[in-house]
Parts: C-alpha cells; structure tokens; sequence
C-alpha cells in the first residue's frame, strides 16, 4: 500500500513518468468515476504506469488507467481500463490542448490521490519526451548524487 500524503490518501503514483518525461508543469484535475470504481480505489488497486490523457472533442479522457474490478461489485461492475473523463475548468483545458496541439506536449498521470475531502484527484504533468541521452545523463545524476551522499557519511 502506497504512503500517506498530508492531503489525503495515495492510491497510485507514475515514477517512471519522471524518468521518460520533462515535467513543465503540474496541475490537479478530478475524474469522473463508477461507484464500484471508487470502491476499488479506496482498496488501492489501481495503475498509472502506461496511461496518458488525450483530446476527445474538446474534453480530455485518461487514457489506459486500471482499476481493477472490485470485488464486491455486482455482475455489472466496471470494464478495468476504460477511458475516463477528466474534469478541468475550461480555461486550463484550453491552455492544456493549445500546448498539447502547438507544441507537441502530452499530459502525463503523475498521481492519484483522495484529497483531504476524500475525492478521487488526478495530478497531471505537462511533459515532454526525454530523447536517450537525456536518460542516460539523468540516470548519471542520480549515481553521482548517491554516492556523494555515501562519501559525505563517510567522512562526515
């Protein structure tokens, strides 16, 4: 089960978002949900690491996110990775699409939490693709990072 955040609970999170991508920019939208899809959330069954967000005739849908289905649920729970709309204000999904359109960009699933008031939140990031040597000089960084913390208490 996936930390505590100090807004709420953490059901998923896409670390490798930060490896493939440059994130320009973070910001928070609520999704559209089935009962039994809450239920299923709430138990912490849910992955991030292959979805992303697109355009659908003005809206924008996430892309790939499974949510298990629950258990519980009558036979007609929920199909498990169903597109899922997301719900932004109309001026930040046109900011979104704009940047999306004109530059290339491509929203990316970072988190997902319940925020403090309990409902289902998705932290999207405006990114753009790393190329191979930016992989490889980032993973360089990370190295070299770590073993400065090593030397430091060693010596220190």
């Amino acid at each position: 089960m996936a930390p505590k955040s100090e807004s709420g609970k953490l059901i998923a999170e896409n670390r490798k978002a930060r490896f493939n991508y440059d994130i320009e920019e973070k910001l928070e939208a609520g999704i559209v949900l089935t009962g039994s899809e809450v239920k299923s959330l709430r138990a912490g069954r849910a992955t991030i690491a292959e979805a992303y967000a697109v355009d659908e005739r003005g809206e924008l849908y996430l892309i790939n996110a499974h949510i298990s289905e629950y258990a519980g649920a009558a036979r007609d729970g929920h199909v498990p990775t169903r597109p899922r709309k997301l719900l932004l204000h109309k001026r930040e999904m046109a900011r979104l699409l704009g940047a999306i359109q004109r530059q290339g960009m491509t929203l990316v699933p970072l988190r997902m939490y319940f925020n403090a008031r309990g409902i289902a939140k998705v932290q999207l990031g405006l990114a753009k693709g790393k190329k191979l040597h930016d992989k490889r000089e980032t993973e360089k960084k990370r190295d070299w990072d770590r073993q400065k913390g090593r030397l430091m208490r060693e010596k220190g």
